[in-house]
């Protein structure tokens, strides 16, 4: 059975390759991260796939960086990780975003790949 510790391991390998790609503004890296039919909703109405990914983050300014930390993490399926987030966004020309970051990672054949991915502002 998989521990706590083990949910946190699998959302930092997904997550520490996302944040890499955010960082560096490659959209193209940020959605092969995502499944297929990944359900996506940054601060925008959603949108489903890769391609959606691709351009919501193509459409982020450049210099854009994302500090995450994860809160809580569970393991509904052997195959699925839930993973709740603190994840702050920094700029060069504005004042930093604090969000909260829902994800659902999903193992297949090829890894772990993120299948939902929903942003809240509480501003």
């Amino acid at each position: 059975m998989a521990t706590r510790a083990d949910d946190t391991a699998v959302l930092t390998e997904v997550l520490d390759q996302w944040k890499a790609a955010v960082d560096a503004h490659r959209p193209e890296r940020v959605a092969a991260l995502f499944a297929e039919d990944a359900i996506f909703q940054g601060l925008h109405p959603y949108s489903v796939g890769r391609q959606s990914v691709a351009d919501y983050y193509e459409a982020q300014p450049l210099g854009m960086k994302a500090e995450y930390r994860i809160l809580e993490s569970r393991r509904p399926a052997d195959d699925l990780v839930l993973g709740y987030l603190a994840v702050e966004f920094t700029f060069t020309d504005q004042p930093p975003r604090d969000v909260k970051l829902s994800v659902l990672v999903s193992r297949t054949g090829g890894g772990w790949s993120l299948t939902h991915y929903q942003v809240s502002s509480l501003d």
